[in-house]
């Protein structure tokens, strides 16, 4: 899906207010290759089931660091079944015991932080955009999360040229929760993403 920043403004503007499903069968209808991508961090769920509500065949990027919490992967495993989510698993290429017996996890202010994270997050997400070879992506980007998500929008260019939709992008925690109660979808807040450390900051995927 070619789109000029330009485009993206003017239908930014357009598409601010218009309920996140239309937003998501606006894409879908203009995507060739669309992926969703999930971590099932707390509130997940809402992309996972208005993407998947719309069309069950748009595939599912997980890409696991290894690092979850027991209460994430069993979250993680009941979502899969209930939306019945086509799933993509990526993987480091290395067994977080291995790498645990190496360096563990590094601190924030560790030179090997930024090893870690390229080795548990973004080089299987390049991987899986690789294989895949979106025009479009769907993630769960909501303004207020961090300094940079602030800069986007509804659309957005990924450093790729992908069009990435963030059909949540003006929705805060109590729209959401409300969006789960009338659908009886569950989430789960015991997150642990080891390369942010900060809840307010960047793990590298959308910068």
């Amino acid at each position: 899906m070619v789109i000029s920043e330009s485009q993206i403004r003017h239908l930014n503007h357009q598409l601010k207010g218009i309920p996140p499903e239309e937003i998501i069968s606006w894409a879908l209808d203009r995507a060739k290759r669309p992926v969703l991508t999930t971590n099932f961090r707390p509130y997940e769920v809402a992309i996972l089931h208005a993407v998947t509500d719309i069309d069950r065949r748009v595939p599912v990027i997980w890409c696991d660091t290894g690092y979850n919490t027991p209460q994430t992967y069993r979250h993680a495993e009941e979502l899969i079944v209930r939306l019945q989510l086509d799933i993509r698993l990526y993987v480091p290429k290395q067994t977080a015991a291995h790498r645990d017996a190496i360096m563990g996890i590094p601190d924030i202010e560790d030179p090997r932080h930024e090893l870690f994270t390229e080795q548990v997050k973004l080089e299987p997400f390049r991987r899986a955009m690789s294989e895949h070879k979106p025009d479009v992506w769907f993630t769960n980007l909501r303004k207020g999360q961090t300094a940079h998500r602030d800069t986007l929008d509804i659309l957005s260019l990924s450093r790729d040229g992908v069009l990435k939709v963030s059909p949540f992008y003006y929705w805060d925690d109590t729209q959401l929760d409300a969006y789960l109660e009338n659908r009886g979808l569950p989430n789960e807040h015991t997150y642990f993403d080891p390369t942010k450390v900060l809840e307010n900051r960047e793990c590298g995927l959308h910068t």
